[in-house]
């Protein structure tokens, strides 16, 4: 029994989608209002991404009560859309948990719960992942219906299309909901908009469709085709689906997507109307809806930190140092004022890249080129044919879309496309779709390229330097999540030498060779392992390609144990190190070698600290190697543990 003084009676009735469909209709205005309201209290705590979940809540809660989850199949796009979904399949209970060492995803997992038969964070990946569970439930003669929920800012990429024409060809029975609440794709929805909507998917509608198409294919071809370009053409008029409707979709909106009443007769006569391939549903929604400060700032109620659910006040920390994000806008910012060919492409990632500043300053400069990581580095390959210096500023994990592009057309090419990969290794929240850890090994493999990482604030201001200086190939920068180390920044950056590392510390028995910002940890290691009597070197190889070879042949000559740290995964920075070593016989000498890099594993959403320790990449972890090398026993270094 509900408690009498809760303020969510009827949801907390509701653990499952089949409690919910034992529900009348009459109640789920109410089911949904609380559900909204549990979604601001949840995140409230937790932090998290709030405006989309605000959006999809009448759409979720109708979803549910209309098809027969889990059986029928519930596949999310761009899945922080995901947590009213959660609340009502089984984990409200742990919503609190969500993004947090431990608990709940903050994206839809497949680990986590069988109403996510597809994992979703990247975006535009719900129609393909539906059309397959579709294909395959008619290759094994099975009966359940596919619901693919897509964002509105994932139909602006490629893929979505490419899975619409596949699908549409096909003919497999597949319903996709497009959540439209920022596109303007629709007109303003109203009852008009809504009856059409529901007589268009009707039954009747249907039957007659279907006769006027038997009767129709009596006439002769000139006469059918007439008829149903004649039906198109009028569908479309009405509706403004001519798009959908030519990549092979039944087009049924735009609908208010707020609108309980109008949503469940639609998505009913869609759940048991006779179509003879794909259907679309065009949703209108609005980001933050119901909670007044997220409607009036959906962009900055997208993702939140903690916050006050009265005021809506996010608590967010004052930062001791300038974010890295911040840091690389300013200096872009500043070199592009002494040099009118750069450009700056993002791919709808204005804020979270810092190229919202970079806009702010040189608006004709700046390209947001929607959830198109392909089209915008092949966009940056042509600029850079023309003269221009363009910076694509790309999460680490986002550049893996655009893959193929980065390797023919600016890789074989050698075009001096500046990527710059924000997030680079371990991101904390939202966990292991969002890693950084591969960018070196998929980037280091290709012929030409430069690699750079700083290893703080005022290295990443000279690193930009460097790359506005790099016309003749491609170069790529990474630099984490967070804050730098508060460290004096130069005023203007200063070209780095190509391929060139340098020396903090000197040393005599162990040295460390840090790629990125695993540096401070590495003087940690270095003082820890000097109290122990071990005298260690530390050096910042700043390039991971051109490798310092020199410094590399050193470091290998005059010490007994070289050690590698980066926060990247295996084929990245050490190998680059480790093929050296090896073509130039120096492990045959009794150097020992240990790579320190992130598991061959992925890693769970928590704390960015929290990550590195589970990665057994912080000083400690250091210090502990080192020690294992020399033959030592890591609880006392003055004493080896073996003869």
């Amino acid at each position: 029994m509900a408690d009498q003084g809760s303020k969510t009676p009827l949801l907390d009735r509701v653990s499952t989608p089949d409690q919910l469909r034992s529900l009348p209709e009459d109640q789920l205005r109410q089911v949904a209002d609380e559900l909204r309201s549990e979604l601001v209290e949840a995140v409230s705590v937790t932090g998290g991404h709030l405006g989309a979940g605000l959006g999809v809540v009448e759409l979720t809660v109708a979803i549910h009560y209309v098809f027969d989850t889990p059986r029928d199949k519930l596949i999310w796009d761009v899945g922080h859309q995901c947590y009213p979904h959660k609340i009502l399949t089984g984990r409200r209970d742990r919503i609190r948990t969500l993004r947090q060492s431990g608990g709940l995803s903050g994206f839809t997992s497949r680990r986590e719960s069988e109403y996510d038969p597809f994992g979703a964070a990247h975006s535009s990946t719900s129609i393909s992942a539906g059309l397959g569970y579709a294909v395959a439930r008619d290759l094994k003669g099975e009966d359940f219906n596919v619901v693919s929920v897509i964002g509105d800012g994932a139909m602006s990429a490629g893929m979505a299309y490419e899975a619409m024409n596949n699908a549409g060809a096909r003919k497999s029975r597949l319903i996709v909901v497009l959540n439209d609440n920022d596109m303007s794709i629709a007109p303003p929805v109203g009852a008009m908009s809504a009856y059409l909507s529901q007589l268009i998917s009707s039954k009747p509608y249907q039957s007659v469709r279907h006769l006027g198409k038997h009767m129709a294919e009596r006439f002769p071809r000139p006469f059918r085709k007439a008829a149903e370009r004649a039906e198109e053409y009028a569908r479309g008029l009405l509706t403004g689906g001519t798009l959908f409707e030519e990549l092979g979709f039944f087009y049924v909106g735009p609908i208010d997507g707020h609108n309980l009443d109008h949503l469940l007769p639609v998505l009913k006569n869609v759940r048991d109307g006779d179509y003879e391939g794909p259907v679309l549903i065009h949703a209108v929604t609005q980001k933050g809806k119901g909670y007044g400060p997220a409607e009036k700032a959906a962009d900055k109620y997208h993702g939140v930190v903690k916050f006050d659910v009265v005021t809506g006040k996010q608590a967010k920390p004052t930062p001791s140092a300038p974010q890295y994000t911040s840091v690389f806008a300013d200096a872009l910012i500043d070199e592009a004022e002494r040099d009118d060919r750069i450009v700056a492409v993002t791919a709808a990632m204005p804020s979270g890249t810092g190229l919202n500043k970079f806009g702010e300053r040189f608006p004709e400069r700046t390209f947001d080129v929607g959830i198109a990581e392909q089209h915008g580095v092949t966009f940056c390959a042509g600029l850079a044919c023309e003269g221009m210096k363009p910076f694509a500023a790309i999460y680490s994990t986002f550049l893996q879309r655009a893959y193929d592009q980065v390797v023919h057309d600016v890789a074989i090419q050698q075009l001096p496309v500046r990527f710059v990969l924000d997030r680079a290794g371990m991101v904390g929240a939202d966990g292991v779709t969002h890693q950084g850890a591969y960018d070196i090994a998929y980037l280091g493999c290709l012929p030409g390229f430069v690699l750079m990482a700083p290893a703080d604030e005022a290295e990443l201001v000279n690193m930009v330097a460097t790359q506005v200086a790099i016309d003749d190939r491609p170069s790529a920068l990474r630099y984490p999540r967070g804050e730098g180390l508060g460290l004096e920044l130069p005023k203007h950056g200063a070209p780095l030498e190509i391929g060139k590392g340098r020396i903090l510390k000197e040393g005599t028995k162990i040295a460390i060779l840090s790629y990125g910002t695993r540096l401070t940890d590495a003087l940690k290691a270095a003082e820890e392992l000097g109290a122990k009597g071990l005298s260690t070197t530390v050096a910042d190889a700043r390039f991971a390609k051109p490798l310092d070879s020199d410094l590399v042949r050193r470091l290998a000559a005059e010490h007994e144990v070289l050690i590698t740290i980066e926060e990247g995964s295996v084929g990245g920075f050490a190998s680059q190190v480790l093929q050296e070593l090896a073509g130039q016989g120096l492990l045959d000498h009794g150097l020992k070698f240990r790579p320190m890099y992130l598991p061959d594993r992925f890693i769970d959403h928590g704390k960015q600290d929290e990550q590195i320790a589970w990665a057994g990449l912080g000083a400690p972890d250091m210090v502990v190697t080192a020690l294992t090398a020399l033959g030592y026993n890591d609880a006392d270094a003055t004493r080896p543990a073996r003869a």
